[in-house]
């Protein structure tokens, strides 16, 4: 096995490499140690002279230095391997630590711990929250809480979710991706689930470093209608102080809303008056919170007068909001770095973060 010569005291570590090379007759591994080694040590010109004398000693004493040799490898190699050693457990230490931090700033843990009010029918769909803290270094006490689009009938959990946990968390912001239940004709289940979200995130104002008045939420197509009904819709501490849409359904109206929303939110056939009051755009007042709205001029899977007549709606009511209305790019881009537009958006978003 290969031992890395002590560093002290140059001519005594040159001997014990010398008695090494004696100990396992090997003349190569001598001349090796001899050649890289020996001139780090001292100028080679100053020794040269001494060699032979040196040599010849050594061949004399053959038989002690064998002893000596053997008992002072033996030594070293102890304490290289408790050098060793004490590395690998003080790397596999830090590794350990390392995975307990990653740990404590990414968890996932289920909405309703016990029992979640409203039914949709299926008891397997259960709602959570997958929560990602930024470094404490860059918390900034805002949270937001992230609804996933899919129509109200499944959910984009990644680039309409998870994927977005980077963006927030390099900006000091903590982000909580929400998989609520679908509603199944049961308006009440998924706009339970996002109000408890945002309800989940200020109780833990104290622990995760949040100003409970810098909590907002976002959402993403029939996600962005479960965000904007819980902008205008929710009171108290589930109320959000900011929203974020994505080429949103707002309206429930006929000829404009996204039927399948729609139908999978109300139900078919439903009252006009359940129309009216999930048309977001007709529920904005003065204490609706400010908002962000992207879309593309080319949806057709969502029209984008959905987003248009609702930022309208929060100009005519002076809440602050900002719309971007991209030329291309079609419905459900999300985070996706295919969207011609990705970069301008995510500088967009950044800007508009940082000016409140």
């Amino acid at each position: 096995m290969d031992i890395t010569p002590p560093t002290f005291f140059p001519f005594y570590s040159f001997t014990l490499l010398l008695f090494k090379a004696i100990v396992q007759h090997e003349v190569l591994y001598f001349l090796f140690y001899f050649l890289f080694y020996f001139p780090f040590y001292f100028p080679f010109t100053s020794f040269f002279p001494f060699f032979p004398f040196y040599f010849s000693i050594v061949l004399q004493y053959y038989e002690k230095i064998i002893t000596f040799a053997k008992k002072h490898f033996d030594f070293y190699h102890f304490i290289y391997q408790t050098q060793m050693k004490r590395r690998f457990l003080l790397t596999c230490a830090i590794a350990c630590c390392s995975i307990m931090a990653m740990a404590q700033q990414t968890y996932e843990e289920p909405l309703w711990p016990n029992k979640a009010p409203n039914k949709n029918g299926d008891p397997s769909d259960t709602a959570k929250v997958f929560v990602y803290l930024p470094e404490s270094r860059l918390v900034t006490g805002r949270a937001i809480v992230i609804c996933p689009g899919g129509g109200y009938s499944h959910l984009a959990m990644d680039h309409e979710g998870h994927d977005w946990a980077a963006f927030f968390n390099n900006m000091g912001i903590t982000a909580v991706v929400l998989k609520y239940r679908m509603p199944h004709g049961n308006y009440k289940v998924p706009i339970s689930d996002a109000e408890e979200a945002i309800r989940y995130v200020r109780n833990h104002a104290y622990e995760w470093h949040i100003d409970p008045e810098q909590v907002g939420i976002m959402g993403f197509s029939a996600g962005g209608h479960l965000a904007s009904t819980i902008a205008t819709h929710a009171t108290g501490d589930a109320k959000p102080n900011f929203q974020i849409l994505f080429y949103p359904v707002i309206t429930m109206m006929p000829g404009l809303t996204h039927q399948g929303s729609h139908d999978n939110l109300l139900g078919s056939g439903k009252a006009k008056k359940q129309e009216k009051d999930f048309s977001n755009d007709q529920q904005v007042t003065r204490m609706t919170p400010r908002a962000w709205i992207a879309l593309s001029d080319d949806d057709d899977v969502v029209l984008p007068a959905n987003g248009a007549n609702y930022y309208m709606e929060l100009y005519r009511h002076d809440v602050p909001a900002s719309i971007h209305v991209y030329p291309t790019g079609g419905h459900g881009w999300g985070s996706r770095l295919s969207f011609k537009y990705h970069l301008e958006m995510i500088m967009n978003l950044k800007s508009w973060l940082e000016s409140f």
